[in-house]
């Protein structure tokens, strides 16, 4: 792996953006301050190709998932999560809110026919697992694991927030997965900032090697928390009555962080044309409707990054959330996105 700049922050290569600015110096790390010459490129929204070209033109496909828990698992969920198209090499799934069960047997079940776990990373309830196709271990290279801890527990003992990691070099691609559970409530985006910058730091800094080629893809999964900011809750749940998403996106959090140089410059993600993941009626596909009737919020989200000297394109084919699993106040989200060489 290399330094921990190239490994968390890869340039997002050979994706249309939704800004463009002056590109940011090799060595910014994530923490970048905004000044009066933006430097940042925030996060790009990309579109989807729906058409997968899965065993021809990809070098690699991969199905990524991330899942607040609300502490509950059926296995029914779990065959409802992976699918039953597993036109994908990997699949990787971030666990938020874990319930105290072997979840990572439960997931092996529903893929038992097609896919085996290749590796895990967890903190009690912030968990990362990684599946490959059948009698692919030969495959798997290289595979380093690493998790980080932040202040806070949600409120419930065992419910940790923090980051767990996955690094893996696959037939030759190095991949680096990130799965976080952020702090929560809409004041605390400043906290939420200052943890990804630690986590972006820390994150296998015991293991650096400076001369180490970077990761050719960089996932960052997770609940990452940020809410809806600027409205209040009957505004925003009649925009999405009215299927009026674009409205909303202008108050994600996360963008304007991002848009102001403070967290993930330069990844990109998928067009927000979901409704919001958070806060649902456990059991139902109601939002909140106890006292706090919370403001939806897309706070389950899945950003990713190419090193731009990596030769390598993503294409995203899908970003979606699941909104048939009702066990848990949050929605699942899933994207795939498929690696090609580019040819430039």
């Amino acid at each position: 792996m290399g330094s921990r700049e190239q490994r968390i922050m890869g340039n997002c290569n050979g994706l249309q953006g939704r800004r463009k600015r002056s590109k940011m110096p090799k060595d910014q790390r994530l923490d970048s301050s905004c000044t009066d010459i933006p430097t940042h490129e925030g996060i790009k929204t990309v579109g989807i190709h729906k058409v997968c070209e899965f065993s021809t033109g990809s070098v690699l496909c991969l199905c990524v998932v991330t899942w607040n828990m609300n502490g509950k698992a059926s296995s029914e969920d779990f065959a409802e999560l992976v699918g039953r198209d597993r036109r994908f090499d990997l699949l990787a799934v971030g666990l938020q809110e874990v319930p105290r069960r072997n979840v990572a047997r439960l997931l092996q079940a529903a893929l038992d026919e097609t896919h085996s776990l290749l590796g895990e990373a967890t903190m009690q309830s912030l968990q990362l697992f990684i599946f490959g196709p059948k009698n692919s271990e030969p495959s798997t290279k290289e595979m380093r694991i690493d998790k980080h801890a932040v202040r806070g527990c949600g409120g419930l003992i065992g419910r940790k927030k923090g980051a767990v990691g996955i690094y893996i070099n696959f037939n030759g691609i190095r991949l680096l997965f990130i799965s976080c559970h952020l702090s929560a409530h809409a004041r605390n985006v400043e906290e939420r900032n200052s943890q990804c910058r630690h986590i972006s730091h820390s994150l296998f800094s015991k293991d650096r090697n400076p001369y180490a080629r970077p990761s050719h893809l960089t996932v960052w999964l997770g609940d990452l928390n940020y809410r809806i900011h600027g409205l209040s809750t009957l505004p925003v749940r009649s925009l999405i009555r009215k299927n009026l998403l674009s409205l909303l996106t202008s108050k994600d959090q996360l963008l304007q962080e991002a848009e102001k140089g403070q967290v993930f410059d330069g990844y990109c993600e998928g067009t927000l044309s979901f409704k919001p993941t958070y806060k649902y009626n456990a059991g139902s596909s109601n939002y909140d409707t106890s006292y706090k009737i919370r403001v939806p919020s897309w706070t389950d989200r899945i950003l990713f990054k190419v090193d731009g000297y990596s030769g390598i394109d993503a294409v995203l084919h899908s970003y979606e959330s699941m909104d048939q699993i009702e066990s848990s106040d949050h929605k699942p989200v899933k994207a795939h996105l498929c690696l090609k060489f580019n040819h430039v």
